[in-house]
């Protein structure tokens, strides 16, 4: 915690029991500014500081669990298709600017999960044939996103 921050703490602690006496109650945010001379906001930050010389080890159950599970484990993870998503926008736009054809030759394939054959079979040509599309829309849109 920063020198301000600590010096703010203890400002706070002494402003915040003189003016609980005085006022027969817990002073507001604007209260205890206008007591130190310093604005809300640095108020708000020295309260916010306050908290920080509370430490819990991630290894320590979580007394509010009736399991006692460590707070390690309760932690999210990294989404793995996360790292996708600038991809995908990228793609957005590129997409929208295929061929109607090659567009949805791609959807069938990537977003249907359709086999070649099958795709061949749907729009009515030969697998081969939706091979060789395939192949030179997706270096199309690999050139595109690697010119960028």
């Amino acid at each position: 915690v920063p020198r301000r921050l600590q010096e703010m703490r203890l400002a706070l602690t002494t402003a915040g029991s003189e003016l609980t006496h005085e006022l027969g109650r817990s002073p507001t945010v604007a209260e205890l500014s206008t007591r130190l001379g310093v604005g809300q906001d640095g108020v708000l930050e020295g309260l916010e500081s306050l908290n920080a010389y509370s430490t819990v080890s991630l290894d320590a159950g979580d007394a509010r669990a009736e399991d006692g599970v460590p707070l390690m484990e309760t932690l999210g993870a990294d989404d793995p298709s996360l790292d996708s998503v600038e991809n995908r926008q990228a793609l957005k736009p590129l997409l929208a600017d295929l061929d109607p054809r090659d567009r949805t030759i791609l959807l069938l394939r990537f977003f249907h999960g359709m086999t070649q054959s099958q795709i061949a079979t749907e729009i009515g040509m030969s697998q081969m044939h939706v091979s060789r599309l395939l192949s030179r829309t997706l270096a199309a849109l690999r050139q595109e996103l690697l010119s960028d």
